[in-house]
């Protein structure tokens, strides 16, 4: 298998690095035969070719098994129009990677953000194509448009068909879990677009009545996030509030740095970090590379299951648990969460326990 690896901006590149190394001591120890190539997005691609993203190289990243993706500094890139175009955005359309799949879960000996006693173990299901996104919710033009100089309107684009097909995958990973899915909506407000993502949820639902389906106001999710995390299993969202929700709940369950995430379609799929790119901290091995690791743990899991690869998926699974035992020992901990090891050297610790 071939993977195509995307280091990125700020500390994009340190973690992907300590990632890597892990999936290939991961690989060597159960048989994957893994390949690499690297290639730049970016700032670096925007210095080399005009764009941050090189539009043969989103469509040439197809006949890969899998995608790795750094961080992007997307805040501080130029207009589109002058080459700053928004890579995670460019993949999730371009290639239809519509499922932004993103744990949160509280561990052992981790300090969390929450109240003493209270514990946290869920996904939140993300549909990642559409939405209030102003950069894919248009056939052509841009989602934003200023009629006066003082005047800002935005479109948001809700789909049967988008919705339908991230609540279809909410059900099946929830199927697999705890047997529950909330589905998060404001259809008091959105009569029209939250109402038919509801719909659609509802429909689907009806298909696994092995799993219970609660609905829930976005605005009362948060309340519950914070008092009662247990309720939840598996949430499914719309773009903007999964994007939302998945920030608050891994900071919750203990830090962004410690939550994988994947952006995944039917036939391709991506990891990612759910954390920014942190320019302050770059080249400095200060990083936290744990998100990232378990993001192309998550990978591994997902060819595992997609193309019922056993090893993969035992190689994933490996990674996720060689992960939990090197946060378990504070002496192998980075110094975000009260260790001392630097980027580098969590990787390598990380390795070593598999």
């Amino acid at each position: 298998m071939k993977f195509l690896v995307l280091p990125g901006d700020g500390i994009g590149p340190e973690i992907v690095a300590a990632a890597v190394d892990v999936l290939k001591t991961a690989s060597e120890r159960h048989g994957l035969d893994l390949a690499f190539d690297h290639e730049d997005v970016g700032f670096a691609s925007l210095e080399k070719h005009g764009t941050t993203l090189r539009e043969d190289l989103l469509q040439g990243a197809r006949a890969y098994d899998g995608i790795i993706l750094g961080t992007q500094s997307h805040a501080d890139y130029p207009a589109p129009e002058k080459g700053g175009r928004n890579i995670s955005g460019a993949f999730r359309v371009g290639l239809d990677l519509y499922a932004n799949v993103r744990p949160a879960r509280t561990r052992p000996g981790i300090p969390s953000n929450m109240r003493a006693g209270r514990t946290m173990d869920l996904v939140i299901m993300r549909e990642a194509t559409e939405g209030f996104y102003a950069d894919r919710n248009m056939a052509r033009g841009w989602g934003e448009m200023m009629p006066t100089p003082d005047m800002a309107l935005s479109v948001r684009k809700i789909t049967r068909h988008c919705s339908e097909r991230i609540a279809r995958r909410a059900f099946e990973l929830a199927a697999k879990r705890r047997r529950k899915v909330t589905a998060i909506h404001k259809a008091n407000s959105f009569h029209m677009t939250d109402g038919l993502f509801l719909e659609c949820v509802r429909k689907v639902g009806a298909e696994f009545p092995d799993v219970e389906l609660e609905d829930l106001l976005v605005d009362a999710s948060t309340a519950h996030l914070v008092r009662n995390p247990e309720r939840f299993d598996v949430l499914v969202a719309e773009n903007f509030y999964g994007d939302i929700l998945s920030d608050l709940a891994s900071e919750l369950s203990g830090s962004l740095g410690l939550a994988g995430s994947i952006m995944a379609g039917d036939t391709l799929c991506c990891a990612q970090a759910q954390h920014g790119s942190a320019p302050d901290i770059q080249g400095q091995d200060k990083a936290n590379p744990t998100s990232m690791i378990l993001s192309v743990a998550m990978l591994l899991e997902w060819l595992g299951d997609q193309r019922k690869l056993d090893r993969c998926a035992q190689a994933g699974r490996a990674m996720h648990a060689a992960v939990d035992r090197a946060l378990a020992d504070p002496a192998t901990r980075t110094r975000d969460i009260g260790g001392t090891l630097g980027t580098r050297a969590f990787g390598a610790a990380v390795a070593r326990h598999l």
